[in-house]
């Protein structure tokens, strides 16, 4: 038996004061209306109503259930038409996840252009370089630096992530620029150490079809982004930088690309969630918003020919 619906037949009947009328009310037989509240009682093991041929009127048990359930029918209603409202109206929380190494420069401008479009929208934003499960952590989207995530969730591809060795102009004046790969040994190199696995990410360079990695011997080590591209600008070193970082101090001549012939392009931006016929229209609008603004977007990496121009 469906208990909900069930009592919600017999709340009808008792507030309409006929089994007919419910049955019209709910849009089911009369025949099928008796019979869900019969083994409403049955369960119950009490009557709910006393029946005659002209009159339906309730029980002291049937009251007591009425007066009970009643409100309670109220809140299940408003619950429903709530989540059925999610589906048309773009308002209520929304939670992302976003890594701190690309998520201020790259996302934040983003998202409070959309907070500022959809001000009925509740962004909750967790800045975190693991990657988030979206379930475990009730996230409704997530963005990732790196491979494509698995388990499960759909993820689509934004932007490429290319890695490209910079200086500033100070740097190069004071101590020229390696030509070669081995001459970075003779340079202040900065580094990155992933908040993952607390390791220090080796540089990686193209030679030929192959991508070669490298551990570099760091003056200066951090685990943010941010900090690592402002120490380059700066003068203080060395470093292979991700393009989301380096390409718009590059095209402003804050920094100058070093050994342009073995950028490495292995790795992208992603964004990723469940399926879209589970989201409300909050998530599927800001899903939507934040393609249109980022999947091939040029302020955060060269174009091949760009990239060649810079050699």
């Amino acid at each position: 038996m469906n208990e909900v619906r069930a009592i919600t037949i017999f709340t009808r009947a008792a507030a309409l004061g006929s089994l007919r009328k419910a049955a019209v009310d709910q849009g089911i037989s009369p025949q099928a209306a008796s019979h869900a509240v019969m083994q409403l009682e049955k369960e119950l093991g009490v009557r709910l109503f006393h029946r005659t041929t002209r009159k339906l009127s309730l029980t002291e048990e049937g009251q007591g259930l009425f007066d009970t359930v009643t409100p309670a029918l109220a809140v299940l209603s408003s619950a429903l038409d709530d989540a059925r409202r999610s589906k048309a109206e773009i308002a209520g929380p929304l939670r992302v996840s976003a890594p701190r190494a690309m998520g201020h420069v790259v996302l934040w401008p983003y998202f409070l252009e959309f907070a500022e479009l959809h001000p009925n929208v509740q962004l909750d934003v967790q800045f975190d370089d693991r990657f988030t499960d979206l379930i475990g952590e009730r996230a409704d989207v997530g963005f990732r630096g790196g491979s494509p995530p698995s388990g499960g969730s759909i993820a689509r591809r934004l932007l490429p992530i290319q890695l490209i060795v910079c200086a500033s102009p100070a740097y190069i004046e004071r101590h020229g620029a390696p030509r070669t790969i081995d001459e970075l040994d003779g340079h202040r190199c900065t580094g990155y150490r992933r908040a993952n696995t607390g390791k220090q990410a080796p540089w990686e360079f193209l030679i030929g079809d192959e991508i070669v990695y490298r551990d570099m011997a760091t003056t200066l080590c951090v685990n943010d982004t941010e900090a690592e591209t402002a120490a380059v600008i700066a003068g203080s070193a060395i470093g292979q930088l991700g393009s989301f970082s380096a390409t718009a101090p590059i095209r402003n001549g804050q920094l100058v690309p070093l050994l342009v012939q073995h950028v490495t392009q292995r790795e992208a931006v992603y964004i990723y969630y469940r399926h879209r016929t589970e989201q409300p229209l909050r998530v599927r609008t800001f899903i939507d918003f934040m393609v249109a603004r980022l999947a091939g977007n040029t302020n955060f990496y060269f174009e091949p020919s760009e990239l060649q121009a810079l050699r």
